[in-house]
């Protein structure tokens, strides 16, 4: 395609191809630090409908090594969204290097969480707010858990916020374009800081899960061993896919580190709640 950009992100690399400028122009700004290398596991292509819609009402739809037939196009100007739903795709579609959960990571030290939940659980903010305070941000999409060695590999993608939680973006930050009226509402992406994106390379080892849910008065629970087991393999998009091996990396890490449920009312009791698990361990 005329427009295209390389990234590599921890242990993937994607080459993204779009029929416009714009969306390439944006993922090389929020991307700016992230290495450009020269080949590519996944392929992106941001293609219009059909030809006419590239010049009148342009419609972007999302193909690559891997795409879903009917899902439906978005508007050009929410071409970045685009791009990272078709890096999104490759990997949870492809990808079977790692064990994939659909969590945030942050660490400390070579020791992690990973917080895992649906959509609007505040999985990515809390992953944010402690990235503030001293945290090394490991990833908001999914944890990537070697198979050989259970360790979470760094997959540091930009952080997406939504809606109330935009407010929450630091200054200072290199942010994304504001893209409103998304099927999940407004939403701007937050480039990591750069030690994050620095420490690619270095895996950590998971020592605490947290299922968090956002808007509920403030409760902590323990999960028994089997809950955690079912939530696990519903929050992974490659368990099945991955066959044994993917069966034992989840019975291992699900033996190996405590689980608990954490409901919280705001980012700052969350984050709180956060560290006060991490001390206690």
């Amino acid at each position: 395609m005329k427009h295209q950009i390389t990234l590599g992100v921890g242990p993937v690399s994607f080459r993204i191809g779009s029929d416009w400028h714009g969306p390439i122009a944006a993922l090389d700004a929020l991307y700016h630090d992230y290495p450009r290398p020269g080949f590519a596991d996944y392929s992106v292509r941001l293609e219009a409908i059909s030809p006419w819609r590239r010049w009148i009402r342009p419609s972007i739809r999302v193909r690559g090594d891997y795409w879903l037939p009917d899902a439906s196009p978005l508007p050009r100007a929410q071409g970045l969204l685009a791009a990272e739903m078709g890096m999104n795709l490759q990997v949870a579609l492809g990808h079977r290097r790692h064990l994939l959960i659909h969590a945030a990571v942050v660490a400390r030290g070579d020791r992690a969480i990973l917080m895992s939940g649906v959509s609007g659980a505040g999985k990515s903010t809390l992953a944010l707010m402690l990235s503030q305070r001293g945290w090394r941000f490991l990833g908001d999409e999914f944890a990537m858990i070697d198979p050989e060695t259970g360790w979470v590999h760094p997959f540091p993608r930009p952080v997406s916020l939504k809606n109330e939680s935009l407010a929450l973006i630091p200054d200072g930050c290199r942010v994304g374009p504001l893209l409103a009226g998304t099927p999940k509402g407004d939403v701007r992406h937050v480039a990591p800081a750069t030690a994050a994106i620095a420490a690619m390379g270095e895996p950590a080892r998971p020592a605490l899960l947290v299922f968090p849910r956002f808007g509920f008065p403030s409760a902590l629970g323990g999960l028994a061993a089997s809950e955690t087991f079912v939530r696990l393999t519903q929050a992974s998009t490659n368990y099945v896919a991955m066959g044994e091996a993917g069966f034992r990396t989840l019975v291992r890490l699900r033996a190996q580190i405590p689980a608990v449920a954490l409901d919280y009312p705001d980012g700052a009791t969350g984050v709180a709640a956060v560290e006060a698990l991490w001390d206690a361990l």
